[in-house]
C-alpha cells in the first residue's frame, strides 16, 4: 500500500496512541472535530500493516477505508451545528470474514469459495455503515475446520498477538487479534459455541454473546437450521468494555430475513446498581479443571465486586458439567449437515478436488457429519431426554441468577500453542454450554498472568439481562484494568 505519513497525535507524543481509544470515545472526538476521521483510519491501518505477522485480516479494504474516512470528514466539516451526527461516524471497523460484507470476501474459509463476494452487506453490518463505522477489512475465521484454532487452506493460520507460538482461538480468532493488537476498536464476530468468546479470552480483549433474537445472523455462512438457529450469534468483539453497549444498541433489533430475531430492549448498563445485585460464583461446574491463575482471578473478580456492594455467593452446579452432551444432542438434531456436505463438495455432482482436499485435514468436521446422520438416529428417547434436560439447566440458572449474573470460567487453560487443542472436544464446554442455554455472556479480561498471558472469566445473565453482564464488565476493567496492548506489538 501507499506510505502513509504518521498521525499527528502519534508524533505529538500523545500518552494514549488513538489504537488503544474506545469506539465511543473516537467517536466523540471526530464528532467534535478534535479529530479527523482519516486519521483514526490511518493509524488503525498502519497497526494492521504492521502486525503483519498475526495473520489477522483475511481481506483489507484500506484505500477504500481512507476514501470512506474523507467523505466522513468532509460531512462533518459542512455540518451545520443542529445536523444529526452518526453515532460511531469516521470510525473504523472490522468484521469476520464468515458475515457478509459488500464487495468482500465471504468464503469461511472453504476453497472452492473463494470468489464468493456478496453484493450486499448482512444486516448487523448494513447497520453499522448506516450508523457511520468504516469497514477496514474482513478478518481471517477457522475454516473449513471449525474449530479453536484460526488455520485455513486460504488464508493461513492466525497468532496470538501475546506470544506468537500460541493459538489466537477460533472461530473468530481473527477478530480477536486484530482488535488486540490494535488495529481495530471494534470486530464483529460469530459464535457457535464459543467463537467469540474463547478468541476473545486468549487474546485479552472484551467481547459479547448476545440474547436469543436480539441481533438478527442473516448473512452468515454457514448458517445454522432449524432449532439450531437459535444458538448462532452475532456479537461484537472490543478493546474497550464501553463499546459492546454502543455497538449492540446499533446492531440489535429484529429483520424481516431472521426468523429468530425479535424485538425486545436492551437495558442501559449504567442503570445498573452494584450495591446488592446477586453475583454467582460456581464450583464444581466444569468438565476440566481450571488452572488455579483462572481460578484465583475469578475469584478475585468477585471479592472486587463484593466490595462493591455486590452480594456474591459460591453455588455448586454439577448438573452444568453434563450440559456439554445436551448441548451437542440438540445441535446434532437441527443443524443441516447436508448443506454443509453440499457446500464442502461444491454443491455439484462432481466433488471440488480443492474443498476435499481441505475437508481431508478435518477430522472434527466430519465427526460432527458422521454423528448427524442419518437424521432419524437423532429422535430416540435418550436425545429428547437430554434436549429436556437442557431447557431444565436453563430455568433452573435462569431462576438461580433472577436479575444477577454469574462468574464462569471461559476455558481450562490459557491461550494453547498451535494446535494442541485438535481431538478435544470437551475444553470448549464451558463456552457453549451458555449458546444451548440462551444466556448472554459478557467474556472479560482480567489482567496478564506472569507469563504475559490474558487472563479472563464469563459473566452470564439471564436471558434478555444483557446490560447486567455489561455493567459487571464495566466495573472489572476499572477495577482489574482491562485489555492490556501486547508488550510485542510494533510500536511507531
Amino acid at each position: 500500500m501507499t506510505e502513509l505519513a504518521e498521525p499527528q497525535q502519534v508524533r505529538a507524543g500523545r500518552k494514549k496512541r488513538l489504537t488503544e481509544w474506545s469506539a465511543r470515545e473516537l467517536a466523540r472526538a471526530i464528532a467534535s472535530r478534535q479529530l479527523t476521521s482519516r486519521e483514526v483510519v490511518q493509524e488503525h491501518i498502519l497497526m494492521l500493516e504492521r502486525n503483519k505477522n498475526l495473520g489477522a485480516i483475511a481481506r483489507g479494504r484500506f484505500a477504500e477505508a481512507l476514501a470512506d474516512a474523507e467523505r466522513a470528514d468532509d460531512f462533518l466539516a459542512s455540518a451545520h451545528r443542529d445536523t444529526p451526527i452518526p453515532p460511531l461516524c469516521g470510525v473504523p471497523f472490522t468484521v469476520k470474514e464468515f458475515i457478509a460484507v459488500r464487495g468482500l470476501p465471504n468464503s469461511a474459509g472453504f476453497p472452492h469459495r473463494r470468489n464468493v463476494i456478496p453484493e450486499e452487506d448482512a444486516p448487523a453490518i448494513a447497520r453499522l455503515r448506516a450508523a457511520g463505522g468504516i469497514v477496514l477489512g474482513v478478518t481471517n475465521s477457522a475454516g473449513p475446520v471449525f474449530w479453536m484454532e484460526t488455520y485455513n487452506p486460504l488464508y493461513g493460520r492466525v497468532n496470538n498477538p501475546y506470544d506468537l507460538s500460541r493459538t489466537a482461538g477460533g472461530s473468530s480468532g481473527g477478530d480477536g487479534a486484530a482488535v488486540a493488537c490494535g488495529g481495530s476498536p471494534v470486530s464483529i464476530g460469530s459464535d457457535l459455541g464459543g467463537s467469540l468468546r474463547i478468541p476473545a479470552f486468549f487474546n485479552g480483549v472484551f467481547a459479547h454473546l448476545p440474547s436469543v433474537g436480539l441481533v438478527p445472523t442473516t448473512g452468515h455462512f454457514p448458517m445454522a437450521n432449524g432449532d439450531a438457529r437459535r444458538t448462532l450469534f452475532l456479537g461484537p468483539v472490543a478493546r474497550r468494555a464501553e463499546d459492546l453497549h454502543l455497538v449492540l444498541k446499533i446492531i440489535g433489533g429484529p429483520h424481516a430475513s431472521d426468523p429468530v430475531s425479535a424485538l425486545m430492549p436492551l437495558g442501559d448498563p449504567e442503570n445498573v446498581s452494584l450495591a446488592g445485585l446477586r453475583v454467582v460464583l460456581a464450583t464444581g461446574a466444569t468438565l476440566t479443571k481450571p488452572r488455579a491463575d483462572l481460578e484465583t482471578a475469578r475469584f478475585l473478580a468477585g471479592r472486587m465486586l463484593e466490595a462493591q456492594g455486590a452480594q456474591v455467593t459460591e453455588v455448586s452446579l454439577p448438573s452444568l458439567r453434563w450440559t456439554i452432551a445436551q448441548a451437542l444432542a440438540a445441535l446434532s438434531s437441527s443443524l443441516d449437515f447436508a448443506s454443509i456436505v453440499a457446500e464442502i463438495v461444491g454443491a455439484s455432482n462432481t466433488a471440488n478436488p480443492s474443498a476435499l482436499r481441505s475437508l481431508a485435514t478435518a477430522p472434527v468436521a466430519l465427526l460432527r457429519l458422521a454423528e448427524a446422520a442419518p437424521a432419524r438416529r437423532l429422535r430416540t428417547r435418550a436425545a429428547r431426554r437430554l434436549v429436556d434436560g437442557a431447557q431444565k439447566a436453563a430455568d433452573h440458572l435462569t431462576d438461580l441468577l433472577g436479575d444477577g449474573a454469574l462468574l464462569f470460567p471461559p476455558f481450562p487453560r490459557l491461550a494453547p500453542r498451535h494446535f494442541t487443542t485438535y481431538g478435544q472436544p470437551w475444553l470448549a464446554s464451558n463456552t457453549i454450554v451458555f449458546n444451548i442455554l440462551g444466556l448472554p455472556v459478557t467474556q472479560v479480561p482480567t489482567g496478564l498472568n506472569s507469563s504475559g498471558l490474558p487472563l479472563g472469566l464469563q459473566v452470564a445473565a439471564a436471558p434478555g439481562n444483557d446490560h447486567v453482564a455489561l455493567r459487571i464488565a464495566l466495573a472489572l476493567e476499572t477495577g482489574l484494568g482491562g485489555w492490556s496492548p501486547p508488550a510485542r506489538r510494533v510500536e511507531y
